[in-house]
């Protein structure tokens, strides 16, 4: 009796630590494809030239639904200690903006998902988090990032950019109306239209 005990014990411990390594081994997986992602990043010219379009969040999206928000969170998280490492040219400013406002959509996404596992929680989910991220953002731009950038470029000639492609952007508070508001509902939609394509299809390999 006393054998049977330590062999279920020893069972049930075991999947979880070979769990816990596969969790590991995905979550690094999608971390680099994230990554290489985020060089292929493309400008819009409705918006500030600055802002620049990529899909990088797709697959922190796609793991936060497959294996919960903290999975989607370290995603971003190397992604972006991954390109600070190898071609920040902002002091990590710009891959500390693409982690926050990434974090600000994955984690509300999932945290809904994960309530229901459909595709109505799933549709939910992304609406929420890109509504979030647009909010959430538009305050950490205004007060905290924008800011910080300016460090490297003057604040006039980021205004000026975005004037460019918005004659309505005349100070830092319209840029964030006008420009970044808008730019990360765009792209927020954008990786919620791709996701919920692709999940049904790449959540089996996850879940293997």
């Amino acid at each position: 009796m006393e054998k049977t005990i330590e062999i279920v014990g020893s069972s049930k411990r075991r999947p979880k630590n070979k769990m816990t390594t596969r969790h590991l081994t995905r979550i690094a997986v999608l971390s680099v494809i994230a990554y290489i992602l985020m060089f292929l990043e493309f400008g819009l010219p409705i918006f500030p030239g600055f802002l620049m379009l990529d899909f990088s969040d797709l697959p922190a999206l796609i793991g936060a639904f497959a294996m919960g928000p903290m999975a989607g969170v370290m995603i971003q998280f190397v992604k972006a200690l991954l390109h600070f490492i190898t071609k920040s040219w902002s002091g990590g400013i710009g891959e500390l903006a693409n982690f926050i406002i990434g974090v600000f959509y994955v984690v509300p996404a999932a945290l809904i998902y994960h309530y229901k596992k459909d595709r109505k929680h799933a549709i939910i989910g992304v609406a929420v988090g890109t509504l979030i991220m647009a909010v959430l953002g538009a305050v950490a731009n205004y007060f905290v990032l924008i800011p910080m950038y300016s460090q490297f470029m003057p604040i006039d000639a980021i205004i000026e950019m975005g004037n460019v492609a918005n004659s309505r952007i005349v100070d830092v508070r319209s840029l964030v109306i006008y420009g970044v508001t808008p730019f990360n509902i765009f792209k927020g939609t954008m990786i919620a239209v791709f996701t919920l394509l692709l999940y049904k299809k790449i959540s089996p390999l996850l879940k293997m």
